[in-house]
């Protein structure tokens, strides 16, 4: 249904562009305001933009309404059911009329309705997509029709034209921007719920993580700790180790790309370094939790056992206790997925720089190199920290590589050869399942979530002070 109303508005669309197009070109004596393609846009936005309305509010109220007249004519035995229970047969009415199958949870006379009732669903449903779709083309001839019967000379087709362009950009932006007021809303309202439980400084300061709560007071656990300094610690170990990989490899990369190479070695690498931002990041994970990991692993209790004296036994007494899971790994594999970013963004930016700066430079006698580090690499500082900017961002925010490659144990400690976690990390643990967002345990992934929020934004704010600093010199 869906595809042949949308391939009946294209074609109405498409008639209603050709005709205001056709009837605009055969020209009378009279000076037309627009050209012949602006009436013709016109139409065809006189044609979808109510169509579209349509389908757009029957998207949105089509539950509501399916939902009201089924209830209207429920038999007595549904509606003597508990809310809950009567709700559970109407999603499974509505399963079952849409083509799925029964779970078979209900017997008796309840097992002979749902089959009459998923009928009549069916029909329901039928009914108010097809009134939908009525509508919709409807509107849509109407509308071609009033679009094509507009054109004349002295229509301002160009001005209404741009004007609903910059409607559109303007409902865009108004959709990015109340988008950011409802997730900075929806965390400072949960946080808050959090912060009546626990104190801000308890949780800012603490050096305990242990967000367990039992459901009774007499269980072993009803208090939790919400200590989160462990977690803001690992996550800038592993964000540090990754920027110490991924900073002088992906800057490097960009130098030789952008100055060194030649044409078709650029050809070649650029398109190869590129590849490593199409890699999903749960492969990255298997690369370390089974490749880097254990070779890690196997490195340094190596190193650890000649130190020590002496060959490793089954006890592990010159062990050096070193897992799969470390900092060491997740950083180092998450530095690898960020070369891209820095390398292939510096790149740009580094051929951004105009060429008469470089020419000065080799006209005053300057090398290759000495242009690179006094005037390219200067000159193309503030897009090279935005670049480190936005890897850290990355580096912040992933989740995957740290829990398949450095844990999920909350360790208050600076060495990269310990399991460690993260923000991110915590916050999936912590929402993961079913969950009660009345206790601290749950609430305490927004604390996290708003901090995180908070540290991201003075980090950016601090960025582009520097920034603005260092482009005022080179402007």
């Amino acid at each position: 249904m869906a595809l042949i109303v949308f391939a009946v508005l294209a074609a109405v669309a498409l008639g209603a562009f050709l005709a205001a197009r056709a009837r605009a070109r055969v020209r009378s004596g009279a000076a037309w305001h627009s050209g012949p393609v602006y009436h013709a846009v016109q139409a065809l936005i006189w044609t979808l933009a109510p169509a579209l309305l349509v389908l757009v509010l029957a998207a949105v109220f089509s539950d509501a309404l399916w939902l009201q007249v089924m209830s209207a004519g429920l038999p007595e035995p549904i509606q003597a059911l508990e809310p809950f229970r009567r709700q559970a047969f109407l999603s499974e009415v509505r399963l079952v009329g849409a083509g799925g199958l029964p779970m078979q949870i209900w017997t008796g006379e309840l097992s002979g309705l749902l089959q009459s009732e998923a009928a009549r669903s069916s029909r329901v449903q039928g009914l108010l997509d097809a009134a939908a779709a009525v509508a919709a083309v409807t509107l849509a001839l109407l509308g071609g029709l009033i679009g094509v019967l507009q054109v004349r000379p002295g229509l301002r087709a160009r001005n209404r034209v741009e004007a609903w362009i910059g409607g559109a950009l303007f409902v865009c932006s108004a959709v990015a921007v109340l988008t950011t007021v409802g997730i900075v809303a929806s965390l400072l309202f949960e946080s808050l719920r959090f912060f009546q439980t626990v104190p801000v400084l308890e949780f800012l300061f603490g050096t305990q993580w242990s967000p367990q709560i039992a459901i009774r007071a007499d269980q072993i656990g009803s208090s939790g700790a919400f200590g989160a300094v462990p977690l803001f610690v690992g996550t800038f170990l592993i964000m540090a180790i990754a920027m110490l990989v991924a900073a002088p490899i992906g800057l490097f990369s960009a130098i030789y790309l952008s100055e060194y190479a030649s044409g078709a070695s650029r050809a070649v690498i650029k398109p190869l370094l590129e590849i490593l931002a199409g890699v999903p990041t749960v492969v990255y994970g298997f690369f370390a939790a089974l490749t880097v990991g254990p070779a890690l692993r196997g490195f340094f209790n190596g190193i650890g056992a000649q130190l020590l004296g002496g060959p490793l036994d089954s006890v592990g007494q010159y062990l050096l206790l070193v897992q799969n899971q470390m900092a060491l790994v997740a950083g180092a594999v998450m530095g690898i997925m960020l070369i891209p970013f820095v390398s292939s963004l510096s790149d740009d930016i580094i051929n951004a720089v105009p060429q008469s700066l470089r020419d000065g430079s080799y006209a005053m006698g300057a090398t290759k190199s000495e242009t690179v580090g006094r005037v390219l690499l200067p000159a193309a500082l503030p897009g090279i920290a935005g670049a480190l900017l936005l890897a850290v961002s990355r580096a912040i925010g992933e989740t995957m590589i740290v829990t398949m490659a450095a844990g999920l144990a909350a360790n208050l400690t600076l060495n990269p050869l310990d399991t460690v976690t993260t923000v991110t990390v915590q916050i999936v643990t912590l929402l993961t399942g079913d969950q009660e967002f009345n206790s601290p345990k749950t609430l305490a992934a927004f604390g996290l979530g708003l901090t995180l929020f908070v540290l991201t934004l003075c980090l950016n704010i601090v960025a582009q002070r520097i920034v603005q600093a260092y482009r005022e010199q080179y402007d």
